[in-house]
C-alpha cells in the first residue's frame, strides 16, 4: 500500500500531474453534475428503524393482516378554543364538512355528529377547551401530499370557526420533521462553510489558505451529493439526518487532510526550492497517515453494516461513499491543488528555504519538553480529569420520545404537548395486545382476559377493540397510567411481554399475545439500541486497531493509541452531558446519542493520534525516544491544535439544528474533539510514549 500510495502522489506532485489531477476531478465533477440524479430527490424524513423480526414488527403485521389497518397513516387533529369551551355541535359541522369535501389522500374522520352524546364527549377534555379527532391519511401519500392534505383540513377549521387546529399524530410529525430540515439544509451548509472560512482566514491569516481547502470540500460535497443521487435512483433510502450529519463529516475531514498536507508542504518548502519537490516529499511523510486516517474512518462508518436499526445501517452506505470520495481527494486533489499554487498558496507569509522549522518558544515546543520532563505527572492529571470526567456517563437518562427532541413551537409537539395536559397520559397511545387462538374465543374467555390485564398495577384500562369474524383471534386496547414514552411504561409493558405464556396459562386460554403500539416498539428499539450499542463498539475497536498495527507494524502502539481514544470518548460523553444540562437545561438525551458520538469520536479522535505517532516513528529513526516526541509534538502541535479547533467548531454548527439530537450530539463530538485534540493527543498519548517507549540501543545494552 506504502509503495502504491507514493507512486501515485509522486505523480500528483509532478507538474503535468497537478494538471491531469485537477482535470479529471473537475471532468468528473461536470460530468455528474449534468447526467446523474441530486440526493435532494430520494431523502426522506426517516427510514424504518426496527428490523422485520422485531416483536412489535411481527405484531403490527398481524393485527394488520386480520384487521387490514395497514393502509392508514394516523393523524390526530387536536382543536383548542383559547380557554373557552368548544362547542359539540360546532366541532361536528366541521368534522362532517372535512368528510364531505373529498379531500385527497383523506381515508376516514370520526363522524362525530352521529355518534351519541356520550361517545361524543369522550373526544372532549375534562374542562371542554380541547378536542381531539382522530383521523387517517393514506398511506401511499407521499409528505408533500400529506400536507396539502392537512392544509385543505386547517382551512376548512378556519373558514368554519376561529378553533385552533394542530396536527399530532405520524402524520402531523412527517410534514414538520420535513419542513425543519428543509429549512436547516440550507443553514446548515451556510453556517459549515462560513465558521470553517473565518477559523482558517483567523488562525492561518492567509486567503488562499483558506480557499484551497474549501475549493476542495465544494469538488468532493458535489461529487458525493450526485454519487448518493445515483444510489436512489437504485433504490437506497436515505433520512434527512443522514445526509446532514454526512455534510458536516465531509466538510470537516476535508479540511483536516488538507492542514495535515499543508502543514508538512510548508515545513518542505523552508527545504526545497522547487515546490514539485517540496509536494513529493511532503507526500512521502504525510500521505499513508492521512490515507489510514480516512481509512480508520471509513471501517468505522462501514461496520454501520452489521447493526440491526435502520438508522444506524442508513449511515453506512452514505458515509462510506463519501469517506472514500474524501480520501482520493486528500491524496489527490488536495496536493495536486497545494502544488498549483505553491509557495503564494501562504501568501502574505511565504515560507522561504532555509526558515526556521519550529520555534523553540511556541506552545507546543514547550509543552512537549514538559511532557518529556515530567511524563508521570503529565498522564496522571490528564487521567484524572478524564476518569471525574467519565463518571458521570452513570447519570444519563435516556429520552425515548422522537417529539421532545423537536423545537417546542412545532405544531405536532404542541399538539402533543395538549393532548398530554387534558387527557389520560396513556390514552395519547395505547398499546394493542392481540390474542391469537386456535379455538374460538368466547365473550367469557374475553373479559376473563381484560380482567386479568386490568390486575396489572400499571395498567389505567383496558377495552375490546376487534374481533375476527371467526371469533378466534381479538386485538384489546391497553392504556397505562402514565405516558407511554416513559422509561417507566417501557418497563412495564415489557414485564408483561416476558410473563404473556405464564398470563395464558394463569388463565387457561392457549395461543399466542402479541403486542404493537408506540411503548412496544420503543422496547423493542431500546432492545436492538442495546445490541448494536455493544455490537459496534466491539467490532470497531477492533478493526481500527487491526489497522493501526498494520501501520504500526507493531502491537504496542495502538494499544496506546486506541486506550486513549477511548477513555477520551467516556470523558466526552460524561462532561458533554453534565454541560448541557448545566447550561442548557437539557437533562435527558436520545438513546441514539451516544452511539453516534462513539462513531465520529473514535473514528476522528484516532486522526489525530496517527499523525502524531507517524511523525514520532519517522523521528524515531534518527533520535532517541524523549526527543523524538518532543518533535512530533512541537511540529504537529499547531496544526492538529488547529485542525481540532475547526473540527470541533464545524460539528459545533449542529448545534443551530432545530433538533435536540443534532444540537446534542454536535456539543458532545465538539467537547470530545477538544478532549482529543489539546489533552490526549497533546499530553496523555506523548506522555504514555515516554513512559513505556524504550530507545533501542538502551534496551540491547540490557539485554546483553
Amino acid at each position: 500500500m506504502k509503495k502504491l500510495l507514493q507512486n501515485i502522489t509522486d505523480r500528483v506532485s509532478t507538474k503535468k500531474g497537478m494538471w491531469i489531477t485537477a482535470g479529471i476531478w473537475a471532468l468528473v465533477l461536470i460530468l455528474l453534475t449534468v447526467f446523474a440524479p441530486s440526493v435532494h430527490d430520494y431523502q426522506v424524513s426517516s427510514v424504518e428503524t426496527l428490523p422485520e423480526d422485531a416483536q412489535s414488527v411481527i405484531a403490527s403485521e398481524k393485527i394488520a393482516s386480520y384487521f387490514e389497518t395497514s393502509d392508514l397513516l394516523p393523524a390526530i387533529l387536536v382543536f383548542q378554543n383559547d380557554g373557552e369551551e368548544i362547542d359539540l355541535t360546532e366541532l361536528s359541522e366541521i368534522t362532517t364538512e372535512i368528510e364531505e369535501a373529498g379531500i385527497s389522500g383523506l381515508e376516514e374522520i370520526v363522524p362525530l355528529a352521529m355518534l351519541p352524546p356520550q361517545a361524543a364527549e369522550s373526544f372532549f377534555s375534562e374542562d371542554s377547551t380541547t378536542a381531539i379527532i382522530p383521523a387517517n391519511l393514506s398511506v401511499s401519500l407521499d409528505t408533500a401530499a400529506i400536507k396539502e392534505s392537512l392544509k385543505k383540513i386547517a382551512e376548512l377549521t378556519n373558514e368554519l370557526s376561529d378553533l385552533e387546529l394542530l396536527v399530532t399524530g405520524p402524520a402531523g410529525i412527517a410534514v414538520d420533521t420535513t419542513d425543519l430540515f428543509s429549512r436547516a439544509d440550507l443553514v446548515l451548509i451556510m453556517a459549515t462553510v462560513g465558521i470553517i472560512l473565518v477559523l482558517l482566514v483567523v488562525i492561518y491569516r492567509s486567503p488562499l489558505l483558506a480557499l484551497i481547502p474549501l475549493l476542495a470540500a465544494g469538488f468532493v460535497y458535489q461529487i458525493v451529493m450526485q454519487i448518493l443521487g445515483i444510489w436512489g435512483k437504485a433504490g437506497l433510502e436515505m433520512s434527512t439526518q443522514s445526509v446532514s450529519i454526512m455534510t458536516i463529516l465531509l466538510f470537516a475531514a476535508v479540511i483536516d487532510y488538507s492542514l495535515f498536507v499543508f502543514s508538512r508542504f510548508k515545513e518542505e518548502l523552508k527545504t526545497h526550492n522547487n515546490k514539485y519537490e517540496a509536494m513529493k516529499m511532503a507526500m512521502r511523510g504525510t500521505g499513508l497517515p492521512v490515507f489510514y486516517s480516512g481509512g480508520t474512518v471509513l471501517v468505522a462508518m462501514l461496520v454501520l453494516i452489521f447493526a440491526s436499526l435502520g438508522d444506524y445501517k442508513n449511515f453506512a452506505p452514505i458515509f462510506g461513499t463519501a469517506l472514500l470520495v474524501i480520501m482520493l481527494c486528500s491524496v489527490t486533489l488536495v496536493p495536486a491543488l497545494f502544488t498549483l499554487f505553491g509557495r503564494n498558496s501562504f501568501w502574505p507569509v511565504i515560507p522561504k528555504v532555509g526558515d526556521t522549522q519550529v520555534k523553540r518558544n511556541s506552545i507546543w515546543s514547550k509543552v512537549g519538553r514538559f511532557v518529556t520532563k515530567k511524563p508521570a505527572l503529565s498522564v496522571s492529571i490528564i487521567l484524572a480529569f478524564i476518569f471525574l470526567s467519565a463518571a458521570n456517563i452513570f447519570n444519563m437518562d435516556y429520552e425515548f420520545n422522537i417529539l421532545k427532541s423537536f423545537p417546542e413551537d412545532m405544531p405536532s409537539r404542541e399538539g402533543y404537548e395538549l393532548l398530554e395536559e387534558n387527557f389520560t397520559a396513556g390514552d395519547l397511545a395505547p398499546t394493542t395486545v392481540l390474542f391469537e387462538s386456535a379455538d374460538t374465543v368466547s365473550t367469557d374467555e374475553q373479559e376473563v382476559l381484560i380482567e386479568r390485564f386490568n390486575s396489572e398495577e400499571s395498567v389505567e384500562s383496558v377495552r375490546l377493540e376487534n374481533i375476527t369474524e371467526d371469533e378466534k383471534t381479538i386485538s384489546l386496547s391497553m392504556a397505562f397510567e402514565t405516558n407511554p414514552y416513559d422509561a417507566v411504561t417501557m418497563d412495564a409493558l415489557e414485564k408483561i411481554q416476558n410473563e404473556a405464556d405464564s398470563i395464558l396459562a394463569d388463565i387457561n386460554l392457549n395461543g399466542e399475545l402479541y403486542f404493537a403500539g408506540e411503548t412496544a416498539t420503543s422496547i423493542d428499539d431500546r432492545s436492538y439500541n442495546n445490541r448494536d450499542t455493544i455490537l459496534i463498539v466491539i467490532l470497531e475497536t477492533i478493526l481500527i486497531f487491526i489497522m493501526l498495527m498494520i501501520l504500526t507494524r507493531s502491537f504496542k502502539m495502538p494499544v496506546y493509541m486506541m486506550g486513549t481514544i477511548l477513555v477520551s470518548f467516556a470523558a466526552a460523553l460524561g462532561l458533554g452531558m453534565f454541560l448541557t444540562e448545566l447550561f442548557f437545561g437539557i437533562d435527558t438525551i436520545s438513546n441514539r446519542v451516544p452511539v453516534y458520538a462513539f462513531i465520529f469520536l473514535v473514528a476522528l479522535g484516532i486522526d489525530y493520534n496517527i499523525i502524531l505517532v507517524s511523525r514520532f516513528m519517522e523521528e524515531r529513526k534518527k533520535h532517541p525516544v524523549k526527543e523524538a516526541v518532543e518533535i512530533a509534538v512541537a511540529n504537529t502541535g499547531g496544526v492538529i491544535s488547529s485542525a481540532g479547533i475547526i473540527l470541533a467548531s464545524t460539528f459545533a454548527v449542529l448545534m443551530t439544528q432545530p433538533i435536540q439530537l443534532l444540537f446534542v450530539f454536535g456539543f458532545i463530538v465538539a467537547i470530545g474533539i477538544l478532549i482529543d485534540t489539546f489533552l490526549v493527543r497533546g499530553v496523555l498519548l506523548p506522555g504514555l510514549l515516554v513512559l513505556f517507549e524504550k530507545d533501542k540501543n538502551k534496551k540491547a545494552e540490557k539485554e546483553s
